[in-house]
C-alpha cells in the first residue's frame, strides 16, 4: 500500500498501548480508524485522546471480545457501515499469562489461545474475505513478540508459545496471499510502555477458577538490561505503519535483541549438524 489518506483500518485491542500508537500514527496519515478493545474505559480515554488531537470524527471506538467470533464478525460490519471498505487489518490485541509453563492449568491455555491465538484466527477469518471483495487490495498486520523468537525465559511460556504460532500464521498467509495486492506484515515488539502486564484483570471469571497460577500475572512484567530502550507506542506506530507502506514481512521494534535470536537460531543450526555429523559416521 503506497497511498492511506480515507483509507479504513480496524484495529484490536486500540484503545491503548501499541494498539492506540499505531491509530494515531494511522490518524496521522487521514485514515479512517475503528478502534475495538475490550475495555470500556480505554475506549473513553482512546476517544478522548482523538478528540484533543483532532481525529475523532474519522473514527468510531467498538467495544469488542476478540474471542467472540460472531462479535468479532459483526464490529467489522460496523466497521465499514461507518469508515468504508476495509483495507487495513491490524490483530494487535492481547494478554500476558505469567507462570511457570509446567505448572499451567487448562483455564491459563484456554484464556491464552482463545485471546491471543484464537483472536487473530478470528480477525483473519471474519476480516479477509471484506479486503478480497472490494478488490482494491490492503494489508493485515498481526501482532506477535520479539520473545518469541529469543531463549526461553522464566514465567514466559505460555505467552511465548501462543505469539510464536502468530509468526507462523502470519507467515503461511503472506505466502498465500502472495500476488493478491494484500499483504502481510507481523510485528515483533519488544519492551513497549504499554499496560499489557495488567491484563489479568480482564480473565473472565470462569477462566480463573481453576487457573494455577493466576496471581503470578499480578507481579508485573521483568525489566529489561538498563541499556536496551523501553520504546513508546508512538514509535512502534511508525514503525508499523513503514512495515505497511513498504510491504515487509516481519517488523521488528528493538534491534538490540538481535544477538539473543541469533543465540537461539545457532543452539537450533549447531543441533541440525551434531544430527548431520551423526548420520555420517
Amino acid at each position: 500500500m503506497k497511498e492511506l489518506e480515507g483509507v479504513a483500518a480496524f484495529i484490536t485491542g486500540g484503545g491503548g498501548g501499541i494498539g492506540l500508537g499505531i491509530a494515531q500514527c494511522l490518524a496521522r496519515r487521514g485514515v479512517r480508524l475503528a478502534i475495538a478493545d475490550v475495555s470500556a474505559g480505554k475506549l473513553v480515554s482512546a476517544r478522548a485522546l482523538a478528540e484533543e488531537e483532532g481525529w475523532a470524527a474519522n473514527a468510531i471506538f467498538l467495544p469488542l471480545d476478540i474471542s467472540d467470533r460472531g462479535a468479532f464478525a459483526a464490529a467489522l460490519a460496523r466497521a465499514e457501515e461507518s469508515c468504508g471498505p476495509l483495507r487495513i487489518l491490524i490483530n494487535n490485541a492481547g494478554v500476558a499469562v505469567n507462570g511457570p509453563v509446567a505448572e499451567a492449568g487448562f483455564p491459563d491455555w484456554d484464556w491464552a489461545l482463545a485471546v491471543n491465538l484464537g483472536g487473530v484466527v478470528n480477525g483473519i477469518v471474519c476480516g479477509l474475505p471484506l479486503l478480497r471483495r472490494h478488490g482494491l487490495g490492503g494489508h493485515i498486520v498481526n501482532t506477535a513478540s520479539l520473545g518469541a523468537l529469543m531463549p526461553p525465559r522464566p514465567t514466559r511460556g505460555i505467552y511465548a508459545t501462543t505469539k510464536s504460532a502468530i509468526i507462523a500464521l502470519s507467515e503461511h498467509l503472506r505466502l498465500d496471499l502472495e500476488g493478491s495486492g494484500i499483504g502481510v506484515s507481523v510485528l515483533l515488539p519488544g519492551p513497549t510502555r504499554t499496560n499489557i502486564e495488567d491484563s489479568w484483570q480482564l480473565r473472565p471469571a470462569e477462566l480463573r477458577e481453576g487457573s494455577r497460577f493466576d496471581g503470578l500475572a499480578k507481579a508485573g512484567t521483568t525489566q529489561p538490561p538498563a541499556d536496551l530502550p523501553w520504546r513508546d507506542p508512538t514509535e512502534i506506530g511508525e514503525m508499523t505503519l513503514a512495515g505497511i507502506l513498504e510491504n515487509r514481512p516481519y517488523i521488528v521494534t528493538h534491534p538490540e535483541y538481535a544477538g539473543a535470536v541469533k543465540a537461539r537460531n545457532r543452539t537450533i543450526e549447531d543441533a541440525i549438524a551434531d544430527w548431520g555429523d551423526a548420520g555420517n559416521g
